[in-house]
């Protein structure tokens, strides 16, 4: 097995996975001989594995017991069965598995990480208490959604269920995807389980130890984090099914705080079980706190409060396990929707095709789907206006392919429109046929596939003139065709579609048409990281591999990406990142892995986040180009074969926010009338509004951008007002009072941070930026606080829309800092004293 390099290891979570389990597989051998694993061996094993020792930071001692616990899940893949047919009751189970436990050391040591997350494995003894009250059987489908490092998820699969597994943190995700390499491991957070999972994965049985009071991305402690996870977990559960979860000693229907929540669940699943546990149960794992073991079956409770009396206190997993098979009743019949399906790729079935496989792993993205494609058949036509028709009549035009026919393709879903300015235009007929699925009509409408076919139109050419690009990717020159290194950049295509036409579709179909032509690789640049969910939803829409859209983050800033084809997703704010010493920058780390041929598409999705890439002039004098902007320019010079696709739906509100499509030909070549960039911003901001309007149009009729939007024609509104409660006003106004005690010793406490000037004096600019950011965070509060208010009435009447079967769009605006705002201003700042009764909503929000 190739030894990692020391260096490697910290950045990359599945390249730091890799050699955890490396490390694993040394400690297996110990396990197997009978072997005491000290904390002398371990460090041997990690030092071996990491090439560094843990002083040097590459890993630390919760890493170890990860390692541990690794080790423990390959021992039980290679004997458990064995052990659980010789072992045939869970007393005799418990026994075997309690001295494989006994091996390992004591977790003694946290880390930041651990804690904050309350990343605390199941003890295996307590691991086998959860599977016996599961009473798995072969046919059963089994979610883990916090599944961890797998010791749960090992035990269900000896006992012959196949696993849904979830894993949110991102090296332990990795680590399951080396451990059960036949399954995909879903990497959401498991509060919100039941919306992020596909309908047709429908689990029999669920398996759980979520985080007892830490949710993801919120800080310190949530009461009721348990309550939300078991909540998501039993609501994707198949009606009939089991399940048991491990949770806080308190969290239990007896306790007077979770009474009625219990109350509240049993109205879809019967609590049939719950017993606390004490806390020497976890004593190996670095904690003594008690615990609790509570099973519910998927049926609605006759009569919600009523619950089964808990049998107390368990002193141990024996008497626990003495209690599940006293109490826990036999499972109930499981029915499951007719779009389930049962889970593909069970897990491998014997130990050398196991080794084998994760023995050769490597950090790759999963195979592509061998899809094949042909040209699509169009037919170019003559485009002229109605007749008699004058667009100029309305602001909008109804939107309808003008220079081509797409035989078999289906409209839009919704209605399009375009401005009258773009639809006076037509776009010229294009020549380029793309290379797509033989179903593509199924999957793409008429609108989109245009652009698939208009973008590998423009992508077909190149820019005027000759151009040299310095080793910084952001110097560009014209120069000779003929001069040394000098380059032409390909021309671009900006999608400027709104909100319901689909342009991450649209994004994804212009990748898989090269993807079919050969270009195994692409990139996705976007606002949030968060966006590669929709990002992975649109390319997987098309009939390919979700996880081929892999995350720039996977890979260590400095380090190669380790990826044979796929499509990289990243965001702005990784993509600025500098070289940091040796580390060399994002950019060029991208441009390695490309190569300086690169001819695949770029996808600039939300591209106006570019915006200011050159800088400008602003209402308080120059201002400096953006970061993010000038990453975008220099992956653009850097790559000049590339096909670039610019998406936004802003994307040409203002002269500013094109200053970052270099690909489109508008400064610098003999395409516009405009030597250098500053020239095309100063001749359009002369123009106003007018000379944009003008040059979208230019730009359509180039075949090089396309702007459409949802028609509202036939909406009707429905004004739906929340009334406040009298407890929503008191929040309000305890929350008013307490911004006006910030606001009222806001010069005081800048007084003590010793924001000042020179003369003792306050520093005028840093007061301004202090009290502006209090401002704008008073804003975004109160917006998110009201909106939470409206909330319930909003629920209820999407309920109604969807009972009188219609369907719910939803979209939050910031309604409520506008009410802030307009509030305030009413305010005189001497007043502020008063402000907890003054701004307080007085009718409705």
């Amino acid at each position: 097995m190739n030894i990692l390099s020391p260096v490697a290891m910290p950045a990359a979570p599945i390249v730091r996975a890799s050699a955890i389990i490396a490390a694993a597989h040394q400690l297996l051998a110990m396990l197997e001989r009978g072997q005491r694993i000290d904390n002398a061996g371990l460090r041997t094993a990690m030092e071996i594995a990491f090439e560094a020792s843990d002083a040097s930071g590459v890993w630390d001692w919760k890493t170890a017991y990860e390692a541990c616990e690794c080790a423990t899940v390959l021992f039980l893949r290679k004997y458990g069965r064995a052990l659980f047919r010789k072992a045939d009751t869970p007393a005799a189970r418990l026994s075997a598995l309690s001295k494989v436990s006994g091996l390992l050391p004591t977790h003694t040591r946290r880390s930041e990480e651990s804690q904050a997350h309350q990343q605390f494995s199941t003890p295996v003894p307590l691991g086998l208490a959860a599977i016996a009250a599961a009473a798995i059987i072969p046919r059963d489908i089994v979610l883990e959604p916090s599944a961890g490092t797998g010791l749960l998820a090992i035990l269900a699969e000896i006992s012959g269920g196949s696993l849904l597994l979830n894993e949110l943190a991102e090296t332990r995700a990795d680590l399951l995807g080396q451990l059960f390499p036949a399954l995909t491991v879903t990497r959401v957070d498991a509060a919100q389980i039941d919306d992020h999972l596909p309908a047709t994965a429908v689990p029999s049985v669920v398996l759980m130890n979520p985080p007892f009071s830490v949710m993801a991305h919120v800080s310190g402690r949530m009461a009721d984090a348990a309550l939300r996870h078991v909540a998501s977990a039993l609501a994707r559960l198949a009606d009939g099914g089991r399940l048991v979860t491990i949770t806080g000693a308190n969290f239990g229907p007896e306790q007077p705080a979770w009474r009625d929540a219990f109350v509240r669940l049993q109205e879809r699943g019967r609590v049939v079980f719950t017993a606390a546990i004490d806390g020497s149960v976890y004593a190996r794992h670095g904690t003594t706190i008690e615990t609790r073991l509570t099973v519910i079956d998927k049926l609605p409770a006759e009569d919600p409060a009523v619950f089964p009396a808990s049998s107390g206190l368990a002193p141990d997993v024996a008497t626990l396990l003495a209690w599940i098979e006293a109490q826990v009743p036999p499972r109930l019949p499981v029915t499951r929707p007719d779009n389930a399906r049962a889970v593909t790729g069970s897990a491998p079935r014997t130990v050398r095709g196991y080794l084998a496989r994760t023995a050769t792993a490597r950090p790759t993205a999963p195979s592509s789907i061998d899809a094949e494609g042909i040209e699509l058949g169009y037919d170019p036509v003559d485009w002229t206006p109605p007749e008699g028709a004058n667009l100029t009549d309305a602001i909008y035009e109804e939107y309808g392919l003008q220079s081509i026919r797409i035989a078999g393709c289906q409209a839009h879903p919704t209605k399009l429109v375009q401005s009258a300015a773009m639809a006076s235009i037509a776009p010229p007929k294009p020549a380029y046929r793309p290379m797509l699925p033989a179903n593509i009509t199924d999957l793409l409408s008429d609108a989109q596939l245009e652009t698939v076919i208009y973008a590998g139109e423009a992508h077909s050419d190149f820019l005027a003139g000759s151009w040299t690009v310095d080793a910084t990717f952001d110097l560009v020159q014209a120069a000779p065709a003929e001069a040394e290194n000098a380059v032409r950049f390909r021309r671009g295509f900006m999608l400027g579609d709104g909100t319901g036409a689909g342009k991450g579709r649209q994004s994804a179909g212009i990748i898989l048409d090269n993807w079919l032509r050969g270009r195994r690789k692409a990139v996705w640049i976007s606002k949030s990281d968060k966006l590669i969910e929709d990002a992975q939803r649109d390319w997987s829409a098309l009939g390919m591999e979700r996880l081929l859209v892999t995350p720039l983050s996977r890979f260590a800033q400095g380090k190669p990406i380790i990826l044979s084809e796929g499509v990289l997703f990243a965001t702005y704010a990784t993509l600025r990142s500098d070289d940091r010493g040796e580390k060399v920058s994002r950019v060029r780390q991208i441009v390695d892995w490309l190569g300086c041929d690169f001819d695949g598409v770029i996808i600039f999705d939300e591209s106006h986040a570019m915006a200011n890439a050159a800088g400008g002039k602003g209402d308080r004098g120059d201002v400096a180009a953006s970061q993010q902007g000038r990453a975008g320019l220099r992956l653009q010079h850097a790559l000049p074969h590339a096909r670039v696709v610019y998406v936004s739906a802003t994307g040409a509100t203002t002269v500013h926010n094109l200053a970052y499509a270099q690909r489109l030909g508008l400064w610098g070549g003999e395409d516009f009338p405009f030597a250098t960039r500053a020239e095309f911003v100063e001749a359009i901001e002369d123009g106003g509004v007018a000379a944009m309007e003008v040059l979208a149009r230019d730009l359509r009729a180039l075949g090089i951008y396309t702007a459409r939007s949802l028609s509202y024609d036939g909406v009707e509104y429905e004004l739906v007002e929340h009334a406040l409660t009298d407890e929503q006003r008191r929040i309000y106004d305890a929350y008013a009072g307490a911004f006006a005690v910030i606001h009222n010793h806001l010069d005081a406490a800048m007084q003590a941070a010793n924001i000042t000037g020179n003369d003792g004096t306050l520093n005028r600019q840093a007061k301004s930026a202090a009290r502006s950011a209090f401002e704008s965070a008073k804003q975004r509060f109160f917006g998110h606080l009201l909106t939470s208010m409206k909330t319930p009435t909003l629920i209820r009447s999407i309920e109604r829309d969807l009972d009188d079967g219609h369907a719910a769009v939803i979209q939050i605006v910031s309604t409520g800092e506008a009410l802030m705002e307009r509030r305030l201003a009413e305010i005189p700042t001497e007043e502020w004293n008063d402000v907890r009764v003054d701004i307080t909503p007085r009718e409705h929000v």
